[in-house]
């Protein structure tokens, strides 16, 4: 059985941004609790934190054009 880890790390950009919706969503409704919009901030700051590492791995595998016509990784 897969650990926590294992399974965010399989978790694509879209399904990330998916659960940031369904996160903001909740928030906004009108019967939530403190304790679940607490709950659902951290799960949304989680969320959020994941996206910038999968950005951050993205950008690090981009190539750019250098002046001299040459590719390389930034």
């Amino acid at each position: 059985m897969p650990d926590k880890t294992e399974k965010q790390e399989g978790t694509s950009l879209e399904e990330l941004f998916t659960e940031l919706e369904s996160v903001i969503r909740k928030m906004e409704g009108e019967n939530i609790s403190l304790e679940d919009s607490f709950q659902l901030y951290h799960r949304g700051m989680d969320a959020l934190k994941q996206c910038s590492e999968r950005i951050d791995e993205v950008e690090k595998k981009m190539l750019i054009l250098d002046e001299e016509g040459g590719t390389h990784e930034f």
